[in-house]
Parts: structure tokens; C-alpha cells; sequence
């Protein structure tokens, strides 16, 4: 992913949640994962795919069980 594709998936994030602390940030490495992050806390992986000339990102969110309210 470029710095551009970063801001923008960045930005759509943020909005789409409605949450300006989502911060999408450069991997150390070039095969590294690219991590979300949300409030100063990991919450996710993003992944670039492109097929048949189309790019899309994915998002995946892991929710442990003992993160959920009780009840």
C-alpha cells in the first residue's frame, strides 16, 4: 500500500465510524501487516487485495468474548 492508500483508507475509517482516534499506520516492514488502531489500542488488520484489475481493502476485527458486556 502507498502513504495515499493508507490516508484514504484512513479517512473512510474514521468516518465511517465516527471515530477520529483510527489511526491506519505504516508496517516497520514491507510484508508486515498493516495495523489498525483505535484510541492508542490495536483492534485490527487491514489487507490490500487486487484482482482482475480492481483494488479492495479488507478489514478484520478480532472481538475476544471476555471484551463483551455481561448480560
Amino acid at each position: 500500500m502507498t502513504r495515499t492508500e493508507f490516508a484514504k483508507v484512513e479517512s473512510y475509517l474514521r468516518r465511517t465510524f465516527g471515530n477520529d482516534t483510527i489511526t491506519v499506520k505504516v508496517p516497520r516492514k514491507p510484508n508486515d501487516p498493516v495495523e489498525v488502531w483505535c484510541g492508542g489500542e490495536f483492534i485490527g488488520v487491514l489487507y490490500r487485495d487486487e484482482e482482475d484489475g480492481e483494488v479492495s481493502y479488507a478489514f478484520h476485527m478480532t472481538i475476544l468474548d471476555f471484551d463483551l458486556p455481561v448480560g
